[in-house]
């Protein structure tokens, strides 16, 4: 698979970690940045990660900052994305499951490292369930039409 990795300078050294790991696992990494611990602003790496997820060059994302929660937002404003913020294995299953997430979202201040990668390890590996979330995922595709006015 392709993934599509942005994050914020508190995110940085939890990014670089992950880069090798999902590479050993198999899977071609695209880095959105930033690519130092200097000071930037979340949004502008969240959204490139995002971006290449809707547009079909990644198929998961992997956003990361401080806590997640910032990082998760700016992702969600894309169209087309669900990023989920999964402090465990059991978030990280039920956002692939129930929700398709195609973003994962990771507080680096949160959480260890090593636990990040197994919590990974699941929301790579599980499939959407399909079934009665269908509709759930069609009634939020939806509202993102009506919000940008193509409804």
């Amino acid at each position: 698979m392709k993934v599509s990795l942005g994050c914020d300078h508190a995110g940085y050294e939890l990014k670089e970690f992950l880069k090798p790991e999902l590479i050993a696992m198999g899977h071609e990494i695209i880095d959105h940045g930033t690519y130092s611990r200097d000071p930037v602003d979340y949004p502008d790496y969240c959204v490139a990660a995002a971006g290449s997820v809707v547009a079909g060059e990644a198929d998961f994302g992997i956003v990361i900052g401080g806590s997640g929660q910032g990082e998760q937002i700016a992702a969600n404003k894309v169209h087309g994305i669900r990023a989920a913020l999964c402090v465990n294995e059991y978030l990280a299953h039920l956002a692939r499951a129930h929700n398709d997430a195609n973003v994962i979202s990771f507080g680096a201040r949160i959480l260890a490292r090593e636990y990040a990668l197994e919590i990974l390890k699941v929301f790579l590996s599980t499939p959407f369930e399909g079934g009665r979330h269908v509709a759930r995922l069609e009634k939020i595709a939806g509202i993102e039409k009506v919000q940008s006015g193509k409804a």
